[in-house]
């Protein structure tokens, strides 16, 4: 890690929704940003949903995003080593990535330690106490034989379908992940303080929520949330020593 040294985290980018145009524009500034960022980074870690829908027929993908998977594969290539977790929205990714951008996939949490630093790393989704409706279309939507069922129609309409109750689900959500519910009643804080109780981490590192969430929960640790790529374009860093939330900035052209 001499000329390569930082560990990036990104998440919940979304690209497909609301529509083609302003996802493109979204798309293009996050690949703006990996493109500023492949100087130093030894490590990325992608926290899920970077895509609003993705299913991996046999032999077919979504249309689109070739420009961030065309800066992912150059900077797998260079030698960056990426990391993929499933999100919500993006939980049937299976081989493509692992096999075309040499991507490690991850479907649970991880643990890492970095320079002595302990780390406990996830997408977020149906971690913590209640929300038992999720869990329950979460064990649906990750059963092998449904996924075979889906796997059955058309891409033209599997697709369409699930995009079209991707869009409801997110009108129907409103603005409820941008509202920050306190300490009590966040269950990724709350999940958090509970592994407390038996393991000792230094950093929580999630995404999810997309709020931009910076908390320390003990004296020697600290809950942090990645936020968006819709409207916060916030990331996280760590350089060795630090630990920081950040915000992206395109630069503009003298």
């Amino acid at each position: 890690m001499e000329n390569r040294k930082k560990i990036y985290f990104v998440s919940d980018c979304h690209l497909g929704v609301p529509d083609y145009d302003s996802s493109l524009i979204r798309e293009k500034l996050l690949v703006k940003f990996l493109d500023e960022i492949k100087t130093d980074a030894e490590e990325i870690y992608l926290l899920g949903d970077i895509f609003d829908f993705w299913f991996e027929y046999k032999t077919v993908v979504p249309k689109g995003f070739v420009r961030l998977l065309g800066k992912l594969a150059e900077l797998s290539d260079s030698g960056i080593k990426l990391n993929y977790f499933t999100g919500n929205h993006d939980m049937w990714v299976y081989d493509y990535f692992s096999k075309e951008l040499n991507v490690t996939m991850y479907k649970e949490p991880i643990v890492r330690t970095y320079n002595n630093f302990k780390f406990y790393i996830a997408h977020g989704d149906g971690l913590g106490p209640d929300d038992k409706g999720y869990k329950f279309l979460k064990k649906v939507f990750s059963n092998r034989f449904n996924q075979w069922l889906f796997a059955r129609m058309h891409p033209n309409f599997g697709i369409g379908l699930a995009l079209y109750f991707s869009r409801k689900s997110r009108v129907a959500n409103g603005n409820t992940d941008e509202i920050f519910m306190g300490e009590e009643n966040e269950r990724l804080i709350l999940y958090a303080k509970e592994l407390l109780k038996k393991e000792n981490f230094d950093f929580f590192i999630f995404g999810h929520r997309h709020l931009p969430l910076d908390i320390k929960i003990t004296e020697n640790s600290r809950y942090l949330n990645i936020g968006d790529w819709i409207k916060c374009f916030s990331y996280i860093v760590f350089d060795g020593e630090h630990l920081e939330l950040k915000y992206f900035k395109e630069k503009k052209a003298n």
